[in-house]
């Protein structure tokens, strides 16, 4: 996995929770390709037929807030979201999408130098994403190594499969 992501822009406000990103019903759906039509579809109904892989979130304030629920983060990748860019993640939240290999940076304001449809380039190992359209540039949170390994294995079962194929 490469760590500059470039895609197209789905931008989302803030306090974006859970409930939002996959709401409760939709839980019980075995079939994961069903459960993740239904991604955001409380404030963009359009938002899973339109998504494609490669294209990258980005929101305001606390993303992710609500329940622990991993298929939240689950259902976004399943999308094909590349990276989310938001001010700041609820915590539960944060480690489920890291744990689960989809990157996430915390950029203060990176809400306001982007237009839906925009393109963002994120640098993951620098924590810098950029607006391609007005060139701005945005210094985020730098993730610890151990995370950006975590997200290049592909997540971190991925990752303990590879060191434990070291260890022997």
């Amino acid at each position: 996995m490469s760590t500059v992501i470039r895609g197209k822009v789905w931008k989302f406000g803030d306090n974006i929770d859970t409930d939002i990103i996959i709401a409760g019903p939709y839980l019980t759906i075995r079939d994961e390709d069903k459960m993740a039509s239904h991604a955001m579809e409380m404030v963009n109904p359009e938002f899973a037929k339109k998504v494609k892989p490669g294209d990258v979130i980005v929101a305001g304030k606390n993303f992710g807030c609500g329940s622990s629920r991993e298929e939240a983060p689950y259902v976004l990748k399943k999308l094909g979201v590349a990276a989310i860019v938001a001010d700041f993640f609820a915590r539960i939240f944060y480690r489920n999408a890291i744990n689960l290999g989809l990157p996430l940076l915390e950029v203060k304001d990176a809400h306001k130098i982007f237009q839906e449809g925009d393109t963002i380039e994120i640098e993951l190992e620098k924590g810098i994403v950029r607006n391609t359209r007005t060139n701005q540039e945005l210094q985020g949170t730098k993730l610890p190594d151990f995370l950006i390994e975590i997200i290049k294995a592909g997540g971190a079962i991925e990752a303990l499969k590879k060191k434990m194929k070291r260890a022997k």
